[in-house]
């Protein structure tokens, strides 16, 4: 696949790594190659967490500002990229990346994969309840008091620090030329958190290859996902309590694997892509119960791809991605009996569950395949140029 001359050739990628690998990872790969696949050229600059040493106090004043992330894009960028795209900067690429490609003269895009411009703990959950006490006070004070980035009254109060820098300084304003938010909902909230509404355009993550359709021939749910109390995990177990005649399969690590489940239940800890994707196929409904406010979960986008159909919270942005009685089951947040309920439902309607697995299927092949995510990352470069007074057309990706 070759690109015109005329449109965004060369992007400097960019990406923080976590400690524990996740979704924002995999979708900062996925888009880098993608890029690659229609011909453009792309530069990756990552940093790593594992870099992270028992200086504390170092690694709070790079995450307000990193002299050397400054130094080090200010040079990548001399390679003449069209565009930076930035996806976790925090905390040791820190806001200075957005300066440097300022001084360069080097438009800015930014995913915005989680909340941390709203939320120091980035989730908008506090002792597994919805909080949105920072942006609603407009003052960090409230998470540094809950000490709710990592349970440390210091960590949340340096990136709280952070946030409050460069809130003042406008940066988050001045100097992207556009965010991503993977959601109407998503991009709501950073509205009503400040960031000017013509800066915000809404894309979802998408799956990088076809895992191909699944009949749904066995007689089992499924859950995929990290371990923790943000994905409903501890809902999950009570629920299951009481549906002893459906089997339920968990694949999966985190925080609360030594969670005791009953009988029917079968944890297979981490399994390959691969060996998701084929429980995914034999399953008759993926369950997601998360607590949070999800933003683009890969899981349920995953199940689609296959044709399974899902069973999930009625929260966040996860309404936009699962319709009632169409591409699954909505039940009310941590709400055990209603979740029964519609896990119930689902097992004595095959036919019913038989047609959702076909709208699940249309879902994914007319909103979340790598060629259509593309053509909207097209359409995104181009606004960002546009917000630099560069105009260029909109490449129409080949088939």
């Amino acid at each position: 696949m070759t690109v015109p001359e005329s449109i965004v050739h060369t992007i400097l990628s960019a990406h923080n790594y976590y400690q524990q690998p996740g979704g924002e990872d995999e979708v900062f790969a996925s888009e880098a190659s993608l890029l690659e696949q229609y011909g453009h050229t792309v530069i990756r600059f990552v940093e790593h967490n594992s870099r992270i040493g028992t200086n504390n106090l170092r690694t709070a004043r790079e995450a307000v500002w990193s002299q050397k992330s400054f130094r080090s894009l200010a040079s990548a960028a001399k390679a003449g990229p069209d565009l930076a795209h930035f996806h976790n900067t925090f905390p040791l690429i820190s806001p200075s990346a957005y300066y440097a490609m300022r001084q360069m003269g080097v438009p800015v895009v930014q995913t915005l994969h989680n909340y941390r411009l709203l939320c120091p703990a980035a989730t908008f959950l506090r002792d597994g309840v919805v909080c949105e006490e920072c942006p609603e006070s407009r003052s960090w004070l409230p998470a540094i008091r809950n000490r709710c980035y990592r349970d440390s009254r210091f960590g949340t109060t340096a990136v709280a620090g952070m946030l409050a820098v460069h809130r003042a300084a406008g940066t988050w304003q001045r100097m992207v030329n556009i965010y991503i938010a993977l959601s109407e909902f998503a991009r709501k909230k950073f509205i009503e958190g400040g960031l000017p509404p013509e800066q915000i355009t809404v894309k979802p993550n998408f799956l990088a290859f076809d895992p191909g359709l699944g009949k749904g021939e066995g007689e089992y749910a499924l859950f995929v996902g990290r371990l923790a109390e943000e994905k409903g995990i501890r809902l999950l177990a009570q629920a299951w309590r009481r549906l002893s005649e459906t089997p339920l399969i968990i694949a999966g690590k985190g925080p609360l694997d030594s969670l005791e489940w009953p009988a029917n239940v079968t944890a297979v800890g981490h399994q390959s892509k691969e060996q998701i994707f084929s429980l995914m196929r034999g399953a008759r409904v993926l369950v997601f119960p998360s607590i949070w406010y999800e933003c683009s979960p890969m899981t349920i986008i995953e199940a689609f791809a296959c044709g399974l159909p899902v069973i999930a919270s009625n929260i966040g942005s996860v309404p936009e991605y699962v319709t009632h009685r169409g591409t699954g089951l909505l039940f009310q947040p941590a709400d055990v009996e209603d979740l029964v309920q519609q896990v119930r439902w689902a097992f004595t309607h095959p036919e019913e569950l038989r047609a959702m697995r076909g709208v699940a299927r249309r879902e994914y092949e007319q909103k979340y395949t790598a060629q259509r995510n593309y053509k909207m990352l097209m359409d995104i470069y181009s606004m960002a140029l546009g917000r630099t007074g560069i105009h260029r057309p909109v490449y129409e990706p080949v088939a």
